[in-house]
């Protein structure tokens, strides 16, 4: 049976995802996974992400899934699917980056050093694990990975969001069975901010491949 595999962002919870599931004409069978639970490892690396997330998926994919993640969430996915082509269905990237851009990252994480520790109290992660899983984000780079994936991908992307958009165009390029989709005066946390579109073109793409040999 297929499984449908949902992974929010940085900072966000499995709840990012509700106003899009439930606009779904078919949503039964689908996998949230708390990437903040995923793992009792309390080094907090993107490494040690990867690895619980991948162990994660072993445990819910039977055959194969569709990956749907947003930001880290589509990071990800993306990473999964490269290394394990044969268990994935179909990606769905949102806001997605395939070599991570340092600049931001650093400039994201001095912005972090200046919050308050409760500021992060409703992501499941402390200020000191947020700061440590970005850090070691900063030389991530899929380029040469991404010949693995042939499965269909939709690339979706806000239309504000400036730090991706670039990023979601290019991907959609490299990759052989992409194809990009952007929703109009969305920002980056797209599945929050129209939850409605969002469903629509990840519905009409499950739609369309589920017609495909």
């Amino acid at each position: 049976m297929m499984k449908y595999i949902f992974i929010h962002g940085l900072g966000q919870s499995p709840n990012a995802w509700s106003g899009v599931i439930k606009a779904l004409p078919e949503n039964n069978d689908i996998f949230v996974p708390s990437l903040a639970n995923l793992s009792d490892d309390q080094k907090w690396d993107y490494k040690s992400l990867y690895n619980s997330f991948e162990n994660a998926c072993r445990k819910h994919i039977a055959t194969q899934a569709d990956l749907c993640g947003l930001s880290l969430g589509a990071v990800l996915a993306l990473n999964y699917a490269a290394e394990n082509p044969e268990n994935v269905h179909s990606l769905v990237l949102a806001a997605p980056q395939y070599k991570m851009p340092k600049t931001l990252l650093s400039l994201q994480n001095l912005i972090f050093h200046f919050m308050p520790d409760k500021a992060f109290k409703e992501t499941g992660l402390s200020k000191k694990a947020m700061i440590s899983l970005t850090h070691s984000m900063k030389c991530l780079d899929f380029t040469r990975c991404l010949r693995n994936i042939k499965c269909p991908v939709l690339i979706i992307c806000g239309s504000k969001d400036k730090a991706n958009l670039k990023s979601a165009s290019l991907l959609s390029e490299l990759l052989p069975n992409a194809s990009l989709a952007t929703i109009k005066d969305a920002g980056h946390e797209v599945n929050l901010e129209s939850p409605a579109d969002f469903a629509h073109l990840v519905s009409a793409f499950y739609k369309r491949i589920s017609r495909q040999p």
